[in-house]
C-alpha cells in the first residue's frame, strides 16, 4: 500500500460539474483538519474530500473478517 497523498497548493479555486452531492457526519478534529489543508492548499473542502477518497479507494485491501 502507498504511503503518503501529496497534494500540491493550487492559485485558483474553481468548481467542477458531474458530481453527485450526498451529505456526511465527521468528527469535528477531521473538519478542522480538512479546513488547515485546505487554507494551505488553497484548494476547497470538497476537493480534498474528493483526492482523499480517490486515494484511499485505490489504496484499500480488503481482507476476510478472520484477518481483524
Amino acid at each position: 500500500m502507498s504511503g503518503i497523498l501529496k497534494i500540491s497548493k493550487r492559485s485558483n479555486i474553481k468548481g467542477d460539474d458531474g458530481y453527485k452531492v450526498f451529505s456526511i457526519r465527521i468528527r469535528e478534529k477531521v473538519a478542522e483538519n480538512l479546513d488547515n489543508i485546505a487554507k494551505e492548499t488553497n484548494r476547497s473542502r470538497n476537493e480534498l474530500i474528493n483526492l482523499m477518497l480517490e486515494f484511499a479507494i485505490n489504496n484499500c485491501e480488503i481482507t476476510s473478517a478472520d484477518d481483524e
